[in-house]
């Protein structure tokens, strides 16, 4: 325990959401929001349902479908009938797609870079090892709530 009196749900929080508001200006420069970058990258790891792609993208599954319209609208990706399972959709990212995803990956970069290097020497490592190893261990599980904290809406996936 920390000798810091601290409230470490607004710190994340605070970090959290100024992360991604500097990311969603600068990916909106190559055309996407962070949420449609994070499902086309993960699209392009292999051949996923929609539903793996939900999970692997921490997108409810309306949320998902949301977002898939927007991007096939786009012409950014497509949904295909499984070869394996006629209830399936593999989400497969048009070429198109594939370009924005490689803007975007640099976009990502520049500023993961930026923003992990303001830190004082040593300390990016230990705040990346630190909070991976609370996702992947203590807060890895959901826990059961009654009335669960809401995600914002989406509103747009793809910039025009």
């Amino acid at each position: 325990m920390t000798s810091k009196n601290v409230d470490l749900l607004m710190l994340l929080k605070v970090t959290g959401h100024a992360l991604e508001t500097e990311l969603a200006a600068r990916l909106a420069a190559v055309g996407v929001t962070p949420r449609a970058q994070c499902v086309l990258t993960n699209a392009l790891t292999g051949e996923r349902t929609q539903s793996e792609l939900a999970e692997l993208s921490n997108l409810d599954k309306t949320t998902m479908v949301v977002t898939m319209d927007a991007l096939e609208k786009a012409g950014l990706a497509e949904r295909r009938l499984s070869s394996t399972d006629r209830r399936a959709r593999i989400i497969v990212v048009t070429d198109e797609g594939r370009e924005v995803v490689d803007k975007a990956r640099r976009v990502v970069e520049e500023l993961y870079a930026d923003v992990l290097g303001s830190l004082p020497a040593g300390q990016a490592d230990v705040l990346v090892d630190a909070l991976s190893a609370l996702v992947g261990g203590r807060l890895a599980e959901k826990v059961e709530c009654d009335n669960p904290p809401r995600r914002r809406a989406v509103k747009s996936v793809v910039h025009q």
